[in-house]
């Protein structure tokens, strides 16, 4: 699957909750990951761009603009690029089947699978109670969230200065909380529920930046992940297999300090990690 230049080919690739307009989006990694990977069709599913957080407060840095111009770029080389807004970029659904710069905007998306199999590709927002129901409970606990992002920065600069890789304890726990475990599962039986119902195979989103990709009673629930703390996403190779990349693990990355600017890929391999892979 690896091109020249160390560039991974693939037939599809899933990013979403990328939160570009934020300080915790990780736009560095993700500028690497998306000139490292080169696919016929890129999904943006979601929370691409933080409308909720750019409305308070104005930020967008150098490198987050960088990452914009590479996926225009892949558009403008024959990459089919579908963007499906989610909650936080909501102001895009008014804007449904209309092109921006060759990117296609989508309330939600079809995909079939080299082999055959149907998912349905929505960001999962109209699956969280609270984003429906108590939207001012979603801004709240966006604040927070916001908070312990700064507090994952802080440590994560100290795990640098030792040499350690990058951890995310927003992550941690996460999966720890006993109230966010159930509602994570909540959320991923929904989205399967939602796909049967559909008549699909399987299901892909985003929103709840939990990477994840098992059956759920006969139904593929993929979630491709974020890019604020687990910089992951969901690849389909020619074969229609699909696979979660995890770009702060990879070889050349781990323990490497976020850097500054990226230069264009120079002649080298492409480190990734893949893991769980999925046949039909």
């Amino acid at each position: 699957m690896h091109g020249l230049r160390g560039v991974s080919r693939y037939r599809t690739v899933w990013i979403s909750d990328t939160h570009l307009g934020t300080r915790g989006c990780k736009a560095e990694y993700l500028l690497d990951f998306l000139r490292h990977t080169e696919a016929e069709t890129l999904y943006l599913v979601g929370d691409i761009v933080d409308g909720w957080r750019l409305k308070r407060s104005w930020y967008w840095n150098e490198t987050q603009n960088a990452v914009v111009q590479e996926v225009l770029r892949k558009s403008r080389n024959g990459t089919k690029v579908i963007y499906v807004p989610g909650n936080h970029d909501e102001c895009l659904r008014d804007y449904t089947n209309l092109f921006f710069g060759g990117v296609l905007v989508a309330k939600e998306a079809i995909h079939v699978g080299a082999d055959g199999r149907r998912f349905l590709v929505i960001h999962g927002d109209e699956f969280d109670s609270v984003v429906r129901y108590a939207k001012w409970l979603a801004l709240l606990g966006d604040w927070a969230y916001t908070v312990l992002l700064a507090m994952n920065g802080q440590l994560n600069r100290v795990r640098r200065w030792l040499n350690l890789p990058y951890w995310s304890l927003s992550a941690y726990l996460k999966h720890k909380v006993k109230n966010a475990v159930e509602f994570i599962s909540r959320f991923e039986d929904a989205l399967a529920d939602e796909a049967r119902g559909r008549g699909v195979d399987g299901v892909i989103c985003g929103h709840i930046h939990h990477p994840e990709m098992r059956m759920i009673d006969g139904v593929l629930y993929c979630n491709d992940g974020d890019w604020v703390e687990s910089c992951t996403a969901l690849v389909e190779g020619e074969d229609g297999r699909l696979e979660i990349v995890r770009w702060t693990e990879a070889p050349e990355r781990v323990g490497a300090p976020f850097p500054a600017a990226l230069p264009a890929p120079v002649a080298k391999r492409g480190g990734k990690t893949i893991e769980k892979p999925v046949g039909a």
